[in-house]
């Protein structure tokens, strides 16, 4: 049944017609298991097949009355199957249905998320190349520090994502679980074949143990890795922030034909879908925590957990797929601006060479702290918008008596800072 049941968007997944076919479908191969050890006939296990349906609004109606949703849905299953419905739901408790059914959301939800990293690490790589020799202003502190390139910017991204990919495969893998061993995890009324089979049938791990629910560290687990993900896309939609601010103007996510950026001011051109990605980043990780707090639970089961559980795993799911979705449209068609990526590196009139001065003069021979102190001076002297940083150590009694105008050129060498990209490339695999 699951196989027929298609998935056009992550919304459907997290839709009370996927989860109550899900349902059905482990109901039904639970059947199967129990007829292939003849407990059940198997031509009542046919004819469960061929009648059994459901209907939601009815369920809805059910449960109303009974206020419980698994006892409604058997309930609505029953009144299709007719007699053959004294085999449904045999030895098996309302979480073994929840949790397995949670565990093929889970799954499939997954899958979405993995494909939307698998496009976003295409989409990065093809722009790291293409900027991987543009050069551009590395900042600490919001400073300016030393040239990099806006390619290596973007490898980094590409870096971290295709370690968000590996976590959240290797968190699928810890929550594609199932568990039908009823009432308090001991098999008491069911048998663990019947676990072992419906699992294997939905692509699931039969749990190793259990309680009435399957432990909740799991999906804790995966729901921190979700999180994770989050701030890494936080982490790289601030960094456009920042390079659109007007006094930066380096780069700019996309703005559509048509696009408004204020009500007031006509030509606000904002980072609206950035800073989206930013605040959903925060939902994800409150999300997590939640996640979290579901881990105690009293004895062999209470359900604390099940109330938040029917929000977060489909809000951080929907969320975070957005996120992905939005960032790729982001990174496809952000606008750079090499011009003043190049206008940036010379805003400090030559300030971004001190490291290679001071290396420089120890190489003359000079104590590191006498060669600090001389590059500060000259340093501080541009500071203050006196000169270029070049003519000023010139200036700076005791440093022309070490460097020439000749070795002062090739100090002054942008070249020089870019020379190890294509192995920083290799080694990240672009």
């Amino acid at each position: 049944m699951i196989a027929r049941y298609s998935l056009p968007k992550m919304s459907a997944i997290w839709q009370e017609e996927f989860k109550f076919q899900t349902m059905l479908a482990i109901e039904i191969l639970a059947l199967e298991a129990y007829a292939t050890k003849k407990i059940v006939p198997l031509q009542a296990v046919k004819r469960i097949k061929q009648k059994a349906k459901f209907n939601i609004s009815q369920i809805q109606k059910i449960e109303e009355k009974t206020q419980h949703d698994v006892v409604a849905f058997v309930s609505n299953v029953a009144q299709y199957i007719g007699k053959d419905a004294q085999y449904l739901h045999m030895g098996l408790t309302s979480s073994d249905i929840l949790d397995t059914t949670l565990g093929v959301q889970l799954k499939s939800a997954s899958e979405i998320l993995i494909a939307d990293l698998e496009q976003l690490l295409k989409v990065i790589a093809q722009k790291a190349r293409l900027y991987r020799e543009m050069a551009c202003i590395g900042r600490t502190h919001g400073v300016h520090a030393e040239p990099t390139t806006f390619g290596l910017k973007l490898a980094l991204w590409y870096d971290e994502s295709r370690r968000n990919l590996d976590r959240l495969k290797q968190a699928k893998d810890g929550i594609c679980l199932g568990k039908l061993s009823g009432a308090v995890g001991t098999y008491s009324n069911i048998e663990p074949y019947v676990e072992s089979y419906v699992c294997k049938k939905l692509g699931l791990k039969p749990v190793n143990i259990a309680t009435q629910v399957i432990q909740r560290d799991v999906y804790a687990q995966y729901m921190v890795t979700l999180a994770v993900i989050g701030a890494s896309l936080e982490k790289f939609a601030t960094e456009i922030r920042h390079l659109q601010k007007t006094e930066v103007l380096e780069v700019e996510e996309p703005f559509g034909k048509g696009q408004k950026g204020s009500s007031a001011m006509p030509h606000k051109r904002n980072p609206v879908i950035c800073e989206r990605i930013c605040g959903l980043a925060r939902l994800l990780r409150s999300n997590s925590l939640v996640a979290l707090e579901n881990v105690a639970l009293w004895h062999e089961r209470d359900i604390s957990h099940s109330s938040v559980e029917r929000v977060i795993f489909p809000d951080s799911t929907l969320a975070l797929d957005y996120m992905l979705n939005k960032f790729i449209q982001v990174v496809s068609g952000m606008k750079i601006y090499p011009e003043n990526m190049l206008a940036n590196l010379a805003k400090t009139r030559g300030l971004i060479f001190s490291q290679r001065v001071l290396i420089a003069l120890m190489n003359k021979g000079l104590p590191r702290t006498r060669a600090y102190d001389l590059v500060q001076a000259a340093a501080m002297q541009t500071w203050k918008g006196i000169g270029n940083f070049r003519d000023n150590l010139l200036s700076v009694p005791g440093a022309a008596k070490y460097l020439t105008v000749k070795e002062l050129d090739k100090i002054f060498d942008l070249d020089y800072y870019l020379r190890n990209v294509d192995k920083i490339f290799h080694k990240v695999g672009l």
